[in-house]
């Protein structure tokens, strides 16, 4: 049987989009160009989009149901069933896989009982692996809302979603405030965050993230941060100061407490990997004292 028409929005929620709707399109030359934040604003109302926010969004761009659904379709940033508050995403890109993002988003899925896009019973989280989120130098990265939480660990991680769902407050790394995934999606529809001091928190660039604007510019790097690993090379004591390094002040590169050693021993993608473990890991050492 051909599926029936989408059902209309009650009235009152009607107009009510309508004016928002029509703010947006005014931002546009061709009104058709509106659609992507037409359809955060549909999320931003119901959590996901849904057949009759399709049908609004056709409706007042002129375009066909067909047009609106394809586009719904192909972005993942657009929910197509019911989802969580939070939107939890832990990226299993290369760089955070190697550094332990497969093993964090295996260990979450456990934790609370779903898998890949699914939400929990209470309605409060929904999990998902997200591809790159251009936050390589602080691996592995979780996403709450497309907020940032850097350098997670699979303890870590679990302690985030258990705060979410008892209403504890969080607070992301970097940017602005956590809010739920309805007040993000008309944020990100074009309408102003009006939470006090969120738009000034915004800002999400780490000092990793700006070095090489820093270099464009001529600006001095200051001391140089060396992987600990590096103590085990024959040349590390020799190496020459690089053009622009600072004074090599601070920790020792054996000593150096760097934030982006792996958690796991190996990549979680290839725990066989004939690489092996990293030499000089914690996770080495245990195996070591285990034979």
């Amino acid at each position: 049987m051909p599926e029936l028409p989408a059902p209309d929005f009650p009235a009152d929620v009607r107009t009510r989009l309508e004016t928002d709707a029509r703010e947006i399109i005014a931002r546009y030359p061709d009104s058709r160009s509106a659609l992507l934040p037409m359809l955060h604003l549909m999320q931003s109302e119901e959590g996901h989009v849904t057949r009759t926010g399709m049908r609004f969004c056709a409706e007042m761009l002129d375009l066909t149901t067909a047009e609106v659904t394809a586009v719904a379709t192909f972005y993942t940033m657009y929910r197509r069933r019911p989802s969580g508050d939070y939107q939890v995403g832990v990226c299993t890109n290369t760089l955070c896989a190697v550094m332990g993002g497969d093993a964090i988003f295996e260990d979450l899925q456990q934790h609370l009982g779903v898998g890949n896009n699914g939400t929990t019973a209470d309605g409060k989280v929904t999990l998902e692996h997200i591809e790159c989120n251009a936050a390589c130098d602080f691996a592995p990265v979780v996403m709450v809302n497309w907020e940032f939480f850097d350098n997670m660990t699979p303890a870590t991680a679990r302690q985030l979603v258990d705060d979410l769902i008892e209403g504890r407050p969080v607070s992301p790394t970097r940017g602005a405030p956590l809010c739920t995934f309805k007040e993000t999606a008309r944020v990100l529809a074009g309408f102003p965050d009006e939470r006090p001091g969120a738009v000034e928190a915004g800002g999400s660039a780490g000092p990793a993230s700006l070095l090489g604007l820093r270099l464009a510019k001529g600006q001095p790097l200051g001391a140089r941060v060396v992987h600990p690993r590096d103590a085990d090379r024959p040349d590390a004591s020799s190496r020459e100061a690089a053009p622009g390094d600072g004074p090599r002040t601070g920790p020792t590169p054996a000593s150096h407490p760097s934030s982006h050693d792996a958690p796991s021993t190996t990549s979680a993608s290839d725990p066989a990997h004939p690489a092996g473990p990293v030499p000089g890991s914690a996770g080495s050492a245990e195996e070591e004292e285990g034979e």
